[in-house]
This record gives C-alpha cells, sequence and structure tokens, in this order.
C-alpha cells in the first residue's frame, strides 16, 4: 500500500493533511493474526472527492456480530491528497469475534460526490461497502485478498477502458470475480442504476456502432478468471460508478470452499479527448525453479509519442522480506517507450501451487494536460520447488526396501511423499511439471514429515513382492492453503530376493461359462538358501475368484512342475486370482508368492466405436518402458476366416490407461469378439521379459443400445436376517450385513446379455430414494458394515455396452427392534443395579442373554407413578440429559429418593423399522423398588 500512495503521489500537488470529501470508491478487506482468539485486522478504504465539505469517517461499520461501531471512533484515519480532487482515505483497527461462523462486515456513510450519471441523486445516495469471512478452525489463518490497484480510474469517449484490481491473496486461495451493483444499504441498490454500456448514456452516437472499432454495440464486461473490467467503449463524459465481487475459494478436501468475498465501489471518470490509450508489452509467462533471480523487462508505448508512466502491482511486491522490485521506483514518466526493469530473487517461501499475478499499469501523459489513458497486462510468474535429492533404496530380508535421502532444501515444505513402482521408469519432467505425473505408472504409498532422513517399506507388514524390483521417487508438498509440489526426485530402485516362487503367467488359453482354461506359471525360489531347502521343490496352487481377495479361495493340489492348467472354469464371466506355495518335504510352508490375477477386458461401445478397457492385480509391472505395448486381437477382420482372431493394434500403454478405441472398420448389427494380450516385467534381470499374457474373450456390437434382460428372482439371504445375526451379538454391536441374492435371466430371452449388475439401496424404500452402492459381476451381493438392518434394494443388469436394463423390484429387510424392562432394581449404591435400565449387556456379564438385547431404538417417553396414582418421575429421551436408557435412580425429578416399594411405569417406545405400523409400541407394567 505504500508503494500504491507514492505512485499516485507523483501525480498530486501539496495538500493539507486532512481532507473535507464526498465519497467516490472504497472496500474493505481483512486480515487473520491471531490463530488462537478470532482476531482481525480490519481496513476500510475510501477515495474520496476533495471539493466537498464533508469529512469521510461519519458513518457506522457492522461487524457482523452484533458490534456496531461509529468508525471515527475506532481509529485514526490516513488522508492523502491524490491530486485531481480524489483523496485516499484509510481506517484500520482490530477486533475480536467471539465464535467461528460466517460474518458480514459492511460500512455506510453518507453521500456519495454528486453527478454520478448511472444512478439517481447520487449526492442524496449513502455509499455502502461490504466484505464476508468465514471463520473455521480448519482455514487457520486465513485473510481476505487485498486490492493494490486504486479504484479511481479515468477513461476517453470512444476509446476502450481497462480496469484490474491487482487482487492478492497472501493465502494463495484461488480468486473469481464476479460483476456486482452499487448499493446504498444491505439490501438496496443505488437508485435507478444501470450499466455504463446502457443505451441512454450514447445520445447523438450510434448505438449500435459505439465501440471502439465502430462495428458493435458497446459492451461492459468483467472477467471471471483474471478480474479485467472492460468498457468497449464510454458513449458520454462523466462520472459512473460500477462495482463487483473478489471471491476467494479454497480447495478443502476435494471440495471447493467460498471463504469470503470482497466488493469493491468504484469509480470510472470519463473525458472527451482525441488522445489514445498506450500500449504494454509484458514478457511471456513463466515458471521457475526456487532460487531463481528473474530478470526482464516490461515496455509502454504511446501511439502518439507523449510520455509515459509505469506502474506494477502483486503479491511479489507485498513480501515481509524476498520481495520484489521495480525501476524506476518511484514511478517517474519516461519518453515513450518506457521501460519498466523488474527484478525478483525468488526463494522456497515464494513456492505456491497457483502462479502470482503481477498486473502492469501503463499510464500516458497528453501533451495537452487532458485526460489520461492507462492499459493493464498481467505477467504470470509460478514458482516451484526443488526436487528432493540423495534418494538411495537397499533390498534387506524379508521382503523390505529400506530408503534414505539428503535433508530437503526447502524447510517451509510440510511433508515428503513416496511413491513407488514395480520396475524401473526413467523420465525428467517438463519445466513446470511438477508432483509425479499419473503416466509415469507410480502409486503413493506414504508421507513422511519433511524433516524426516530415510523410510522403511515393507507393504504394510505383508512384505514386498518376491523378485520385483522396486522403484521409489520422492516429491515435496507444502502447506496448505498456499500449497505446491516439488519436482519429482531422480529414481532409486531395489530388487526382493525371489526367496519364494514368482508367478510370471496367468494366460486365459480359453473363454468359457463351464470350460474355460487358465495356465499359471511361476519361477522356482532361485534366491533360497538351496543348502537348508534343497530341491526338488513342491508347489501349492490357490485360487480365488475375483481380480483381488479371497473370495471362494480353494486349493488346487501340489506338484513339482512350475506350471498348472487351471480348467473347468467361467472365465468369461469371472476373473481369479492365484497363489503359489512353496511347501517343504515335511509339509511346512516355506514360502508363498505374490497373488496374480488374470486380464479382465470390458467392452463399451457408441454409434461410431468399441471402447475396450482391461484390469489386472498382478505383482509385475504391465506398464513396462522397455516393453511398452499392449496387443489388441479381433474377429471379423479376414473376410475368408471371419471367425479367426488378428492383431489389430499394438497400442502403446507406457504412460497411458489401459484403453483402446476400435474405429477399424466397424458394421452396425455385426458382432466383434477381442481379446488383449499385456506386456509385463519384474524390472529383474534374473526373470525372463516380457510376460506375455491374455485375457478372456468379449465380444459386443456397434451402436449397442438394446439392454440386457432383467435380473430375476431378487431375494433375501435369510441366514443374514436380523434375528439371525443379532442372536449371538452384543447389545451394542452396530456392524452388520445384508446379503442379496438373485439369478441371470436365460439369455435366449434378451438380445444382450448381461456381464455386470448395479446393485441401488434405499434406506427408506421410497421411490426416488434409490442410490447405486455397487457394481459387482456376480449374482450376489453382500452389504456390509451397516448400522442396521433396514431398506430396499433393487438390482438392474448391464451388458457389455453399458447398457442397464430395467430395475427389478425391491426386496426390503428391517430392523428386529427389542427393548424389555426389569421388574426390579436395588438403588441402595452399591454398584449393582443401582438404576432401572432396559435389559443391556454392557459385555460384564457373562451369561446375559442376548436375544433380550435393546435394540434398534429411537426414542423413549418413560413416567413412573406411585400407588396412589401421582406421578413422581418423567424422562425422555430427547435433549441434552435425555437417554433411551431411562437410567431412573429411584428418585424424584427433584433428587429426592423414593422409598421401596412397588411403582408403576408407562413406557412409549419409538422403534428405528421401516414398516411404521411397528414403529411405536406403548409398554405399561410395575417395578420392585428395593433399597
Amino acid at each position: 500500500m505504500k508503494r500504491l500512495v507514492e505512485a499516485f503521489l507523483l501525480l498530486l500537488f501539496s495538500c493539507t493533511a486532512t481532507f473535507a470529501t464526498h465519497i467516490r470508491a472504497g472496500e474493505i478487506t481483512v486480515r487473520r493474526i491471531s490463530n488462537g482468539p478470532h482476531t482481525y485486522e480490519i481496513t476500510v478504504i475510501a477515495y474520496t472527492d476533495t471539493g466537498s465539505p464533508i469529512q469521510f469517517g461519519e458513518g457506522n461499520i457492522n461487524l457482523g456480530d452484533g458490534s456496531v461501531y461509529a468508525l471515527k471512533n475506532l481509529a485514526a484515519k490516513e488522508t492523502i491528497p491524490l491530486g485531481n480532487d480524489v483523496a485516499f482515505n484509510r481506517f484500520v483497527f482490530t477486533h475480536t469475534y467471539p465464535a467461528p461462523g460466517g460474518y458480514t462486515i459492511s460500512y455506510q456513510e453518507s453521500n456519495r460526490n454528486a453527478g454520478v450519471l448511472n444512478m439517481m441523486r447520487s449526492i442524496d445516495t449513502p455509499f455502502y461497502i461490504e466484505t464476508t469471512l468465514a471463520i473455521d478452525p480448519a482455514y487457520k489463518l486465513n485473510s481476505s485478498p487485498v486490492l493494490l490497484v486504486p479504484p479511481v480510474d479515468r477513461a476517453i469517449v470512444g476509446a476502450r477502458f481497462v480496469h484490474n484490481p491487482g487482487a492478492f491473496d497472501q493465502d494463495g486461495d484461488s480468486l473469481a470475480y464476479k460483476m456486482w451493483y452499487p448499493k446504498q444499504n444491505r439490501f438496496d441498490s443505488v437508485f435507478n442504476y444501470r450499466n455504463p454500456n446502457h443505451k441512454i448514456f450514447y445520445e447523438g452516437r450510434d448505438y449500435f456502432a459505439a465501440n471502439q472499432d465502430q462495428d458493435s454495440i458497446p459492451s461492459f464486461t468483467l472477467d471471471p478468471i483474471s478480474g479485467d473490467l472492460v468498457w468497449d467503449a464510454p458513449g458520454m463524459a462523466g462520472e459512473y460508478n460500477v462495482a463487483f465481487i473478489v471471491e476467494e475459494w479454497r480447495l478443502f478436501f476435494g471440495e471447493w470452499k467460498l471463504l469470503g468475498q470482497v466488493t469493491r465501489d468504484m469509480q470510472i471518470i470519463v473525458e472527451e479527448s482525441d488522445n489514445r490509450p498506450p500500449d504494454l508489452i509484458v514478457p511471456a509467462d513463466i515458471c521457475v525453479e526456487a532460487g531463481t533471480l528473474i530478470q526482464d523487462q516490461v515496455t509502454g508505448i504511446d501511439p502518439e509519442g507523449m510520455g509515459v508512466l509505469m506502474e506494477a502491482f502483486g503479491g511479489p511486491f507485498e513480501f515481509s522480506s524476498g520481495n520484489a522490485s521495480f525501476s524506476p521506483a518511484p514511478p517517474v514518466y519516461q519518453q515513450s517507450p518506457g521501460t519498466l526493469n523488474f527484478t525478483w530473487q525468488t526463494a522456497c517461501s515464494h513456492v505456491r501451487q497457483r502462479p502470482y499475478e503481477i498486473r502492469f499499469k501503463v499510464t500516458d501523459e497528453p501533451a495537452d494536460g487532458g485526460a489520461k489513458l492507462v492499459d493493464f497486462d498481467t505477467w504470470n510468474i509460478t514458482v516451484v520447488a526443488p526436487a528432493p535429492t540423495g534418494l538411495a533404496a537397499s533390498s534387506e530380508p524379508n521382503g523390505v526396501v529400506r530408503l534414505s535421502w539428503d535433508e530437503y532444501t526447502c524447510s517451509n515444505a510440510e511433508l515428503l511423499q513416496i511413491w513407488r513402482r514395480v520396475e524401473s521408469y526413467d523420465f525428467t519432467p517438463a519445466n513446470c511439471e511438477v508432483g509425479m505425473p499419473a503416466y509415469a505408472g507410480y502409486e503413493l504409498i506414504d508421507v513422511v514429515d519433511v524433516g524426516a532422513l530415510g523410510y522403511t517399506d515393507d507393504n504394510l507388514g505383508a512384505g514386498l513382492n518376491p523378485g520385483a524390483s522396486y522403484c521409489y521417487r520422492l516429491v515435496a508438498s507444502f502447506y496448505e492453503p498456499e500449497g505446491g509440489l516439488s519436482y519429482v526426485s531422480a529414481e532409486a530402485c531395489a530388487v526382493i530376493r525371489a526367496d519364494a516362487p514368482v508367478i510370471t503367467h496367468v494366460d486365459v488359453e480359453t473363454t468359457s461359462t463351464e470350460n474355460g482354461r487358465v495356465n499359471v506359471s511361476w519361477t522356482s525360489p532361485f534366491d533360497i538358501d538351496k543348502v537348508d531347502f534343497p530341491p526338488p521343490y513342491t508347489y501349492e496352487v490357490l485360487r480365488a475368484k475375483g481380480l483381488n481377495g479371497d473370495n471362494e479361495i480353494v486349493s488346487l493340489g501340489t506338484t513339482q512342475d512350475t506350471t498348472w492348467v487351471d480348467q473347468g472354469l467361467n472365465t468369461a464371466d469371472f476373473p481369479y486370482n492365484y497363489l503359489v506355495r512353496h511347501v517343504a518335504n515335511n509339509g511346512q510352508l516355506v514360502g508363498a508368492s505374490s497373488a496374480a490375477s488374470t486380464v479382465r477386458l470390458e467392452l463399451k461401445s457408441d454409434s461410431t466405436s468399441i471402447d475396450l478397457n482391461w484390469r489386472f492385480d498382478v505383482p509385475w509391472s504391465n506398464n513396462s518402458k522397455e516393453f511398452p505395448k499392449h496387443f489388441i486381437y479381433r474377429n471379423n477382420v479376414d473376410v475368408v476366416d471371419p471367425d479367426g482372431f488378428y492383431l489389430i493394434s499394438s497400442t502403446d500403454i507406457a504412460g497411458q490407461d489401459f484403453k483402446f478405441a476400435d474405429t477399424l472398420g466397424l458394421v452396425p448389427k455385426t458382432e466383434y469378439c477381442y481379446y488383449v494380450t499385456t506386456q509385463g516385467s519384474y524390472g529383474n534381470p534374473a526373470i525372463a521379459a516380457p510376460l506375455l499374457n491374455r485375457s478372456q474373450i468379449i465380444c459386443g456390437y456397434l451402436d449397442d443400445k438394446v439392454p440386457p434382460c432383467l435380473p430375476i428372482s431378487l431375494a433375501l439371504d435369510n441366514a443374514f436376517s436380523c434375528e439371525a445375526q443379532t442372536q449371538f451379538t452384543d447389545c451394542g454391536a452396530s456392524n452388520f450385513s445384508n446379503r442379496i441374492l438373485w439369478e441371470k435371466e436365460a439369455v435366449f430371452e434378451c438380445e444382450d446379455e448381461a456381464v455386470s449388475y448395479n446393485v441401488y439401496f434405499s434406506a427408506l424404500g421410497e421411490e426416488g430414494t434409490y442410490n447405486l452402492i455397487a457394481q459387482v459381476n456376480t449374482t450376489d451381493f453382500t452389504h456390509q458394515n451397516l448400522k442396521s438392518f433396514k431398506g430396499c434394494y433393487r438390482v438392474a443388469a448391464v451388458d457389455n455396452s453399458g447398457n442397464e436394463s430395467e430395475w427389478t423390484d425391491p426386496v426390503c429387510n428391517d430392523n428386529c427392534p427389542y427393548f424389555e424392562l426389569p421388574n426390579v432394581f436395588t438403588p441402595n449404591n452399591d454398584g449393582k443395579n443401582d438404576l432401572f435400565i432396559p435389559y443391556y449387556n454392557d459385555g460384564t456379564i457373562a451369561d446375559f442373554d442376548l436375544t433380550r438385547c435393546m435394540r434398534f431404538v429411537k426414542s423413549v417417553d418413560f413416567k413412573v407413578y406411585d400407588r396412589s396414582g401421582k406421578m413422581v418421575f418423567y424422562t425422555n429421551s430427547s435433549g441434552v440429559e435425555g437417554s433411551i436408557f431411562i437410567n431412573w435412580a429411584g428418585q424424584t425429578e427433584a433428587g429426592i429418593d423414593l422409598p421401596s416399594g412397588v411403582y408403576y411405569y408407562v413406557a412409549d417406545v419409538e422403534f428405528d423399522v421401516l414398516d411404521q405400523q411397528q414403529a411405536k409400541e406403548e409398554l405399561k407394567g410395575w417395578v420392585q423398588l428395593v433399597r
């Protein structure tokens, strides 16, 4: 702000320190100065008309928390004359908010300066501005953006006008701009407000050719990203007021949050002149590594050869240390073309995700002393962090890799990301390509504090895959909200000892629903100690359904060979994964391979292509830089041999997703069948590569819009009923499951066969409340980790082209609520049976009858009466003190002990059930109170 004022002082004549004025423009900004108390520094800025005798600061400021003050009583006013009947005024004070929340800070004062054209009676209209902020502990020291370019600007009739507020957010939040309108109070705009390009302001001119190029109607726009306010072009001399909002947004756990906004009410003074605006020549946007010295030059040119004043605004000039500079400073008028020399020694403290926006402004100096014109342009500078250095990796026993690296250069970073992949992938990041690119095929396995110097990778205790070469890289990340990532480090690799079998092939030899074949191959544990474990070796082969996991896992048998052909499978509908165990001569387990799956090919189509994508879960890398191609085979290629499969593409997978779009000579209503052969590698020279594995064959049609058959016989699995699961579970259990089953309609009933199913669930069972919760390729689904059984399910089939059938009729499950009250309790403070509560076991009673547990109760309204019928106690489960456990201590509501005896109760209980006819029950009974 000091530089801003110095720039204006060049245009001034001497004035006294205090001015009488009416208000032209202004805004409110806030800066968080305490992370404990919610204390903010609040700045109210106004630009005023020095021709008025009214002092600025006589209005009231509302701080949004019920606090309203006279502005002049909060702080001393700073007033600086800027010349041309304009003065700068500023009040700065602090305020502490009572609690987190959303607040609107507003200021209102009478009145605006006289003669504003695009509103009625401006001299009688109050001036109103506001700023909103969100206070949340998660946002920490969040401050509003500041607007560095003054809000009083000048324009010329018929010439394109540009203004940019030079907004800077010190927290690195993303800024957006929105057109608004000048207001006189919180709810009302000024009287009869019109945009400056309204037809009324172009009297005597051809409105349809009133822009600068005289070929279109005038426009008045605000760029929502850059903040450029453009009026092309003014039509009438005079003063205009406009307003816009600067919003600050922050990405918070994957969701953009609006943290606050600043409203700028600004004035544009339009004059008649033959002057033509100057132009700026700004360097191209750049990205530099922290530590780089930036030195460059901006040029300002006046088309009439007049003098030009060069200014710069932006975040890099606002740092307390390590800030940028420009010269000449302070700015002076130069003969056109003028130059501004920019210098910035960047440092780690400048790293952030978003670029810095340097706003340059050039102002001309007409020879006749008339209206001055300006031009704005923006230079974006992104400062990124250097790569971590010194990464080294070494392999240790039991599938462990130990990493070490140098101390990171930028101590203001927050974390180091540790990335891993199988097999080396050598690449050099492009300029400004920070973080780990997706195409490199690395997986983020952990993050550590930036001060760490090493890491042990044991694959979360499971051990790394035998025989694989694991390669690592590091990326530094910086604190939000500025954020930012470093360049990725150089790679370091280590090979895990192959002291267990190493699966190399899980190859689908035959696709069939009943007679599918999968060939599984592996290498012997060639790094094993042959003295302790002499060959020959025996292997046990295990198979499970799915790409991973142990669903329906079975042992296929043992062999001393290193290959196994698994037969009689449904390879058309299901993928499988395999594990090979090394068994000693005494039958003891020596070691086991990592699991490896078949390649699962999926298909979708549209009117022009058939799209393939394939998945797998294997311990080797199928994204190999040495063997980057995967091979696509299809039938209906050779007219002589339409059923034969031919190679139609060898797509380069390195750095890409596993997908392919086939457009090669496809004909509607013709069935096309495909399979894919993948190539992979362990990155270990001792294991031959490439590893070739085929997917199953899958078929589909071009532009297939026919849905598959509707699933049939949808039902609940009774073994998962509420009663079956709760009879053996603790009273407080809340981890239940629902299992549904259905059948696949015979293929001849429909044109397309289902290959997967969408499962929909509603907790209410009402139309319009169902949500997709799962996509499965089996004819059953288990809904796990439920706190309640109640809800309804519907299922739809999906074919190879992604077409979905109609939904089945719903099948519903419900809770089995229970609530029982005892007949006796002893409130004598002996720690046993002191409270009257429903039957419930907190885990301390070994022989408790779990079928009597209180379950699925939403609310309880409980009343107790003595033998005369007088109510002596009442409680309900609502409110802070309420509880469905009742917790009656044998006292009146006033806390007076009741004598021993028989008491009667009425309990109105509401249950958590789908069937509303069973939702409420009134229980009446008696209880013996014994002291």
